[in-house]
């Protein structure tokens, strides 16, 4: 598995932090913060969680 996020899409909502806080943080304007671009296999299940949940789709997977 392999992340990318669009900063330029992120509205700053936390569920992927909330979800995933291993792979994904905020900036001090709320903005995603990717840790791991490639995270250990039992992130991916919490990581593909958070991408189905990002009110912008700002998270890409590719598996």
């Amino acid at each position: 598995m392999k992340i990318r996020v669009e900063k330029d899409m992120c509205c700053g909502a936390g569920q992927c932090v909330a979800l995933a806080p291993e792979v994904f943080d905020q900036d001090d304007d709320g903005v995603v913060m990717l840790l791991q671009q490639s995270p250990a296999s039992e992130l991916h299940g919490p990581v593909r969680d958070a991408a189905d949940v990002c009110p912008t789709m700002a998270i890409e997977i590719d598996e």
